[in-house]
């Protein structure tokens, strides 16, 4: 899968933006067409965007355009002006507020369209779609089973939390007189339940108080504890931070790695399904739990410190 753990979310309207974008160290950008853009600024977003993906160094990040919802009239525009002028560097498109399937399916179907008009690989361009009300959490299922092109589950919490009417003006924090537990983990695991059962990876959605990087790491671990791939990034000073807590730390991936090569091991070499490691005993499931640990760890770019010794 594409590594996620940081998803920059960059206003399509703002030139200096687009370009200061591909320097930073974020795993995806995505150009935006939607809330971060005013109605009358669309038309120029859109070939802003269009003209920094051609034109820009993307290398080495996932690259990633959100258009607009499918009840506004900008939609078809931006996917077909989008696709046309600069498919060929484009990784996946983001679908907004996904109520039901359709609206996945809608997307699915025109992009094939472009690709066999363009020349450009059938199936090639992916997509994320964003749960952003109360409805799309009820069809999470539903839209994640919708399309093959479909890669992500995205979390919207600020249309979310006013689509069920929580109390709050403050992103991604506790509403106020919810002082036990978490207000958020339903939804959270829905939609990583939803994703998982499906082989799709769920991105947490923004924190809005840029400033706070104390507060953004807090709610970042929540959703990254539960198995979350990544988190919306919306100032650079925010992608370090992601990058870090999205990421194992070098013990738990040496540990994992290590894991991997004893069960390897005892499993062939000495025909045994569960041992001692240490003072720890795995199994076929704990290299299941090995492999999602390792995994993360080398698409973060991380080295061993240490191998396995088969015992003499």
């Amino acid at each position: 899968m594409r590594a996620r753990r940081s998803c920059l979310a960059v206003p399509g309207s703002n030139p200096r933006f687009l370009e200061k974008a591909q320097g930073l160290a974020a795993d995806e950008v995505f150009l935006d067409l939607e809330d971060s853009v005013a109605p009358d600024a669309k038309d120029e977003a859109r070939r802003n965007v269009v003209a920094a993906l051609g034109q820009g160094d993307w290398a080495g990040k996932t690259v990633v355009v959100r258009v607009n919802d499918l009840t506004t009239r900008w939609t078809y525009r931006d996917v077909i002006e989008v696709v046309e002028g600069a498919g060929d560097r484009l990784d996946c498109l983001m679908l907004p507020k996904v109520a039901d399937a359709s609206h996945v399916a809608w997307l699915d179907t025109l992009l094939g369209q472009i690709e066999r008009a363009t020349g450009l690989p059938e199936g090639g361009i992916g997509i994320e779609a964003q749960i952003e009300d109360a409805r799309g959490l009820v069809n999470a299922d539903d839209i994640a089973a919708s399309s093959p092109r479909l890669e992500t589950l995205v979390f919207g919490p600020a249309d979310f939390m006013a689509s069920i009417g929580m109390r709050t003006l403050v992103v991604g924090e506790q509403p106020p007189g919810y002082g036990e537990g978490d207000a958020y983990h339903y939804i959270l695991m829905r939609i990583l339940m939803a994703a998982r059962a499906h082989g799709l990876q769920a991105i947490d959605g923004p924190y809005l108080q840029i400033r706070d990087l104390t507060g953004f790491r807090r709610v970042a671990m929540r959703s990254a504890a539960l198995g979350f791939d990544g988190k919306w990034v919306l100032h650079p000073s925010q992608v370090e931070a992601a990058n870090e807590v999205f990421s194992p730390s070098q013990e738990d991936y040496d540990h994992a790695e290590l894991i991997l090569d004893a069960y390897e091991y005892y499993t062939t070499v000495e025909k045994r399904g569960a041992v001692m490691l240490g003072d720890e005993m795995i199994d076929e499931a704990s290299r299941k739990m090995a492999l999602v640990v390792a995994a993360k760890g080398r698409v973060a770019g991380l080295s061993r410190s240490s191998s396995f010794t088969p015992p003499s």
